[in-house]
């Protein structure tokens, strides 16, 4: 079974990825491109002779800032950097209102949720619903909407268009967490007042880079209870006080970065301004769809594949077979990505059969 998208796969892992037969985790970490490994490796080098700069860390940073909000459909000075998607909806959750009502999808990821769980101290309101009730659960009392595009337990996409309307007719604000999709399809970010985004799974960053971007005629309604001298208008001129002037874009809400993490940033972000998000697409939904066509299922527009697995037998015995996955939910979680071939799907069903 040879297409086109097998093709693209092998020249882009030829390209870019090691081979890694069987790797089936980029929902739980993504593979850094040869570039990200280059990249690293030379800095940590530099830092050791004591050549390391932090204004060319800085840099880095700003041109993985410039690639995500292209990659995302945003101006890049809607885009604020930070280090996980937690503390960045954690400074979402400190500015709602005493009192307000945020809904939010039962099960989701724990990073979109508790931020505003740990606000019921002071009155607000976390609804839980389940995700395909989302749109029809938001009233005139809610607040905000906070979910993830794609759900990190089975890969399930909520109905954007459903949401984002329902959100608008009541005057909510909206919150997606793209982590589980930006990097395996074309996400528009402007669709939402604001979005989180970690970005070491299928963007294949570093572990501590992670992205918000936000909606300018809400950002006066955000509070950048993390400022520092990084949310300075001018840093280098922002590291000593008393005055304070915050930058008067997003980047009011960075955080002070781990500047080795966004040398690799920079690199995967240059790799993956070369992918066509369309292709990428494809290629991982083909490949998870061939595995439900082995397996009796019927194929669906997400690369992740979940099955049943309550006492975890599935899952040991796919990594007694050479694949990696994850446990999540109690479910088995296959996640299809650029580097993967046919010989994955392969390898899946032959480990099932």
């Amino acid at each position: 079974m040879t297409t086109v998208t097998d093709r693209t796969a092998a020249e882009l892992a030829k390209k870019f990825w090691k081979p890694a037969p069987g790797y089936l985790n980029a929902a739980t970490l993504g593979l850094p491109p040869r570039p990200v490994v280059d990249a690293m490796q030379d800095a940590l080098l530099r830092w050791q002779a004591g050549e390391a700069c932090p204004v060319e860390y800085g840099e880095l940073a700003e041109r993985a800032r410039r690639q995500y909000a292209e990659l995302v459909g945003v101006q890049t000075s809607s885009v604020a950097l930070g280090s996980q998607a937690s503390v960045l909806v954690g400074t979402v959750a400190t500015s709602v209102p005493d009192g307000a009502e945020i809904l939010c999808v039962t099960g989701d990821f724990t990073s979109v949720t508790f931020p505003f769980q740990v606000q019921e101290r002071r009155g607000a309101t976390v609804r839980h619903v389940p995700l395909a009730d989302l749109a029809d659960a938001v009233t005139a009392k809610t607040h905000l909407v906070a979910f993830s595009l794609a759900q990190s337990s089975t890969g399930d996409l909520v109905d954007v268009p459903a949401v984002t309307q329902a959100a608008a007719e009541h005057g909510a604000m909206t919150l997606c967490d793209t982590t589980q999709a930006t990097g395996w399809m074309p996400v528009d970010a402007g669709l939402f007042d604001l979005t989180v985004c970690s970005a070491y799974k299928w963007l294949c960053q570093p572990r501590g880079t992670a992205y918000l971007t936000v909606r300018p005629e809400v950002a006066d309604r955000i509070t950048p209870n993390n400022a520092g001298w990084y949310a300075g208008e001018s840093v280098w001129d922002s590291v000593y006080g008393p005055e304070m002037t915050l930058a008067a874009d997003a980047r009011r809400f960075d955080v002070s970065l781990a500047w080795l993490c966004w040398v690799g940033a920079a690199a995967a972000s240059e790799v993956f301004a070369t992918l066509d998000p369309e292709q990428v697409r494809e290629h991982d939904l083909a490949l998870a769809n061939a595995l439900r066509g082995r397996l009796g299922l019927e194929p669906c527009a997400r690369p992740v594949i979940t099955l049943d697995d309550p006492a975890g037998d599935l899952a040991a015995g796919l990594e007694a077979a050479g694949v990696r996955c994850a446990s999540r939910a109690g479910r088995v979680r296959l996640a299809f990505h650029v580097w993967n071939t046919v010989a994955d799907v392969d390898l899946v069903a032959e480990a099932l059969d």
